[in-house]
């Protein structure tokens, strides 16, 4: 009896035992269930695709004029008209200034009047010297009085000659009496105003005209660069474009004149100049401009977006989005950056897509979910406006 009633209570244990762990498994939850699955986060990517991307040289140049006249007078006279405006265009030989002519009018006068009468002494000296020539072979003048009278021409003769030379230089002095343009260009401010007198010393003279069209920069590169430089130059010309300061207008583009003959030692810069047409008159003398100069043009090159490539430790890498939908770093080098493009010379291959926007929230193997259409617009619509925020 004792014995099934021990049995008894062996099994309700037993049962309640069971009943108490099924209970307490029933309540917890799941160890697997509970671990969250992470989201997909949204990103903007693009395809690496090859393309022509020129290569550039950037330094900062300093625009000059091509020539600059600073008009002086070669005599000294009472200025009586100003024939020119301040900043007006001009060509060469437009006349600027009149100096006051009746002096040297009257001068010229004067010398011309000497000539004629020395040319009227010429006339009857080499009559006269007909005549005892005449004389002379009836044996009615005596050769002395002949040779006389040819010395007496000879001298009359250089007297007019001398004489003209006088006018000549007369001529000269009245046409200095026109101030005129030696170049084409613009005017800058007057010196001297009607009435006062001018000097051929004063140090400002009349007006500094200053040719812009064309018009020249120079600009210097590090001293690395010159070799691929010099190679360029030995297949033909090369061009420099000119952009604004902050690199967002463009201003003229033009070709390489020259590269100076010396470096810098300070600086390890060498110093090249340009030439512009400057039609738009956009490039002003003393003006600070960003000078590119085209190197070569790259066939097939790979590019992205520059806002794609991220710094580290170990430098430039972007984001890699796999065909399983994750994003795995890679590390790339970075040949230039022109106009929000990124050239990408190793570390990319073409049909890779590569992330531009959205990668300050990934990490090695993330999952991501790429944005097409307005979503991808508006993403990147937001990303430059935070790119543009100091």
């Amino acid at each position: 009896m004792k014995r099934n009633l021990l049995i008894t209570l062996v099994a309700l244990a037993a049962v309640s035992t069971a009943a108490g762990f099924w209970l307490f498994a029933k309540d917890k939850p799941s160890a697997i269930a509970a671990t969250p699955v992470p989201a997909a986060i949204p990103v903007v990517a693009a395809t690496v695709t090859g393309k022509e991307v020129p290569i550039y040289l950037r330094g900062i140049g300093t625009v000059i004029a091509y020539n600059t006249d600073v008009v002086h007078s070669q005599i000294q006279g009472q200025i009586v008209q100003i024939a020119f405006t301040e900043g007006q265009t001009v060509k060469a030989g437009d006349l600027l200034a009149q100096i006051d002519p009746r002096p040297y009018q009257a001068q010229i006068e004067q010398l011309t009047a000497n000539r004629d009468r020395d040319q009227a002494q010429l006339v009857n000296a080499e009559a006269n010297l007909s005549r005892y020539n005449q004389l002379g072979d009836k044996g009615y003048a005596t050769p002395q009085l002949i040779e006389t009278q040819t010395a007496q021409v000879a001298q009359l003769r250089a007297a007019v000659k001398a004489d003209q030379a006088q006018i000549d230089e007369a001529n000269v002095q009245l046409s200095y009496t026109r101030l005129t343009s030696a170049i084409p260009g613009i005017t800058g401010v007057r010196q001297i105003d009607v009435g006062n007198v001018i000097h051929p010393t004063d140090p400002n003279g009349l007006v500094v005209v200053t040719q812009i069209e064309p018009i020249s920069l120079l600009f210097t590169l590090p001293q690395t660069d010159l070799p691929a430089i010099q190679d360029q130059m030995a297949k033909g010309p090369m061009k420099v474009i000119a952009y604004s300061q902050d690199d967002k207008m463009k201003l003229d583009e033009g070709r390489l004149l020259l590269v100076n003959n010396e470096i810098a030692q300070t600086t390890g810069t060498v110093q090249l100049k340009a030439e512009f047409p400057n039609r738009d008159h956009r490039l002003w003398p003393g003006q600070l401009v960003n000078a590119r100069l085209l190197l070569e043009t790259r066939k097939d090159a790979l590019t992205v977006a520059g806002s794609a490539v991220q710094q580290g430790q170990n430098g430039s890498y972007v984001y890699v989005v796999a065909p399983d939908q994750t994003a795995s770093l890679r590390s790339v080098h970075v040949a230039q950056i022109s106009d929000g493009q990124a050239l990408i010379d190793q570390g990319l291959k073409p049909g890779d897509v590569v992330v531009v926007d959205g990668q300050y929230r990934l990490k090695d193997g993330s999952s991501v979910r790429q944005l097409r259409g307005k979503a991808a617009r508006e993403a990147d619509l937001q990303s430059s406006v935070q790119d543009a925020i100091p």
